[in-house]
């Protein structure tokens, strides 16, 4: 196609121009402003940069102003870094100084010590918390090393709301490339050789998808992008939409070409305010240059976006609900056949991708699939994004090859098991969620296991998402059970009988174990429902919804039978079956668990084992988790 087109021109100029100021600055200032951060003050840090900078008359250039002194500092915004419990996070360039839980108090000495003199404030620095050394940089803080970083490489650096940064990186190249120099055949051959497969959980192959779409006889095409991220503990995509907007857009603009789509749609969760913000400005910004719009790069292509918002039911991650919600109806999953790809937005052939599906394809098309596929397993090429949380050291977003053991993001990168905010050891670990409600518990047996699309089918599980939230000894796994149930029994449509009604019995006999209302014949019961709630469910994700508990009952049996036989719950957190008795031997009569009792049922002398009256308590749990000595059980 030919491409003779001011705005290939102005791409290049204005990512000269950003590169030569970049070049003349005396350094850069970078605050973290993900949700992660936000949430802790860094906007307040951001505007104390300002006004400090400000004072001392140290002029200061927000995204490309230029002064043309080469005096001055750049101070900007950035996306997620990942490691969102030590935030608010401030980088220092080139200096590449790393500065973890900065506060508003800290900003003068910052500038004073490091900006100006070049000192760097060890105080700020992150800790190895194995070897106590400070981190200078994120290229010694184990978090980053073990990672591979490919759809959020630029999350932490570039601004995400400003399209000069995206562009000065090399920014809608791949899909000026896409336009003007490859068919559609070419650049959904490339996606098939990559094997790029959707990272929204299910892992089906991103080019056949394409390709389904691109054979169909039709004037009219969409893509959509979804970004309606609803699995308890996942973040990714959000990240991605704050951190690097533009590369979502640009993977859109990179699928409309393949297929022939001249309209797309981003669907955000409206809980999602800051990735609404950002992604619509970056549509409104690549509008204004042109990017998107008519005649896209001098051709007789065009392309417009519209970002959506949703309400946030669960179910419209589901292709064909998310459709419908577009169409104005309400959210419910179609029958398949026909798929989207060939008859789905009003009738329409249409491409659904996820947001990090999107975004990691300007990086295939300026690389090569044999780059792409170098990295990852066979069947499961490229990275995948993870949101870590829970009983783990390192909570944040991380990003790996398929194939890295859950032993290698847990300890390596998460940094091990906590245990009441203390570091515990592997021992301590007990189960990992993956997946989210549609995916699977794993117990430490899988501690080995490869993470990829086909492995994790094998064992029951899915990657999902990308969320994983770690649990130690004080975890009850009934409980966990019940906790997923009780979100996707809430978030059915009701569409299905046996979703609607199959959910809410296995909520119930869940409930009965918990309040120590079970027998013999509650676990079996359990499984027969869970296993036809999985066959006779008519989307994806009444199918999965039972996975939890079934992993759960596979890995975890012994603790349910302690419920239902014994009346009996190990991680002490179900009130019901609680029966708390002190032990004389290991009580020291602190008197701690007098002070927290609410009814006054424990008694004793000062240093002397104390007792519990039975006909007092109320099985609160207070006395449990107050006690340093184990003395309780």
């Amino acid at each position: 196609m030919n491409c003779i087109s001011s705005t290939s021109v102005q791409l290049e100029e204005i990512a000269q121009r950003y590169n030569d100021h970049y070049r003349a600055i005396a350094g850069r200032i970078i605050v973290c402003a993900g949700t992660g951060c936000i949430a802790n003050g860094s906007r307040d840090v951001y505007e104390q940069f300002l006004k400090e900078l400000e004072f001392r008359n140290l002029k200061s250039c927000v995204g490309v102003e230029l002064y043309g002194e080469e005096s001055e500092f750049q101070l900007s915004i950035s996306g997620c870094q990942g490691f969102c419990q030590m935030g608010p996070l401030v980088t220092i360039l080139p200096q590449n100084i790393f500065y973890t839980r900065v506060t508003v108090d800290d900003v003068a000495e910052i500038v004073n010590e490091t900006i100006l003199n070049n000192r760097v404030l060890e105080r700020l620095l992150y800790r190895n918390p194995t070897t106590r050394k400070p981190c200078r940089g994120i290229d010694e803080i184990p978090f980053y090393t073990q990672q591979r970083r490919v759809v959020l490489q630029y999350c932490g650096i570039i601004n995400p709301e400003d399209i000069v940064e995206y562009i000065a990186i090399g920014g809608y190249t791949a899909a000026r490339r896409a336009f003007c120099e490859m068919d559609p055949d070419d650049i959904i051959s490339v996606v098939e050789e990559s094997g790029l497969r959707g990272r929204g959980g299910g892992g089906f192959p991103t080019g056949k998808k394409w390709r389904s779409a691109a054979l169909q006889e039709s004037v009219k095409k969409y893509i959509i992008c979804n970004g309606d991220e609803g699995d308890p503990g996942a973040f990714m995509d959000r990240s991605v939409m704050e951190g690097n907007p533009h590369s979502v857009i640009e993977g859109m603009m990179i699928a409309a070409r393949a297929i022939g789509a001249d309209e797309g749609y981003v669907y955000v969760r409206a809980e999602y305010p800051l990735a609404v913000h950002r992604i619509r400005k970056a549509v409104h910004d690549a509008e204004e240059l042109g990017i998107l719009g008519e005649n896209v790069f001098g051709t007789q292509a065009k392309f417009r976006v519209t970002v959506m918002e949703g309400a946030g039911a669960f179910v419209c991650g589901e292709e064909t609900a998310l459709i419908a919600s577009i169409e104005g109806k309400r959210g419910m999953p179609m029958p398949k056949p026909p798929f989207p790809a060939e008859a789905g937005l009003f009738g329409k052939p249409t491409v659904i991708n996820n947001v990090e599906t999107l975004a990691s394809i300007p990086w295939i098309l300026m690389h090569g699939a044999e780059a792409y596929r170098a990295v990852g397993t066979k069947n499961s090429p490229g990275t995948k994004t993870f949101a870590l949380s829970g009983h783990v050291v390192n909570t944040g977003l991380i990003e790996v090859p398929f194939g890295t053991t859950l032993r290698e993001i847990i300890f390596d990168i998460g940094g091990g098991i906590t245990v009441r905010g203390k570091i515990g050891t592997e021992k301590d670990f007990k189960a990992v969620q993956i997946g989210g409600p549609s995916g699977a518990c794993l117990s430490p047996k899988y501690l080995d296991f490869p993470l990829d699309f086909d492995s994790l089918r094998s064992i029951g599980a899915m990657v999902g998402s990308g969320g994983l939230v770690v649990m130690n000894h004080d975890t009850c796994m009934v409980q966990m059970a019940r906790y997923f149930m009780q979100f996707t029994q809430s978030e059915s449509c009701g569409k299905c009988v046996l979703c609607r009604e199959g959910t809410y019995q296995m909520l119930v006999l869940l409930d009965n174990i918990i309040e120590g209302r079970s027998d013999a014949r509650t676990l079996l019961l359990l499984e027969q429902v869970a296993r036809a709630v999985s066959k006779g469910s008519l989307c994806g994700l009444g199918k999965s919804a039972p996975n939890p508990v079934l992993s759960i009952l596979r890995d975890f049996r012994d603790e349910f039978e302690a419920h239902v036989q014994e009346k009996r719950c190990p991680a002490k957190k179900c009130k019901a079956l609680l029966n708390p008795t002190i032990i004389p031997e290991k009580c020291r009569g602190c008197g701690l668990c007098v002070k927290v009792c609410p009814v006054g049922a424990i008694k004793g002398e000062r240093k002397q084992p104390h007792t519990i009256n039975e006909q007092l308590c109320i099985k609160c749990g207070a006395c449990l988790a107050t006690c340093k000595l184990d003395a309780i059980v």
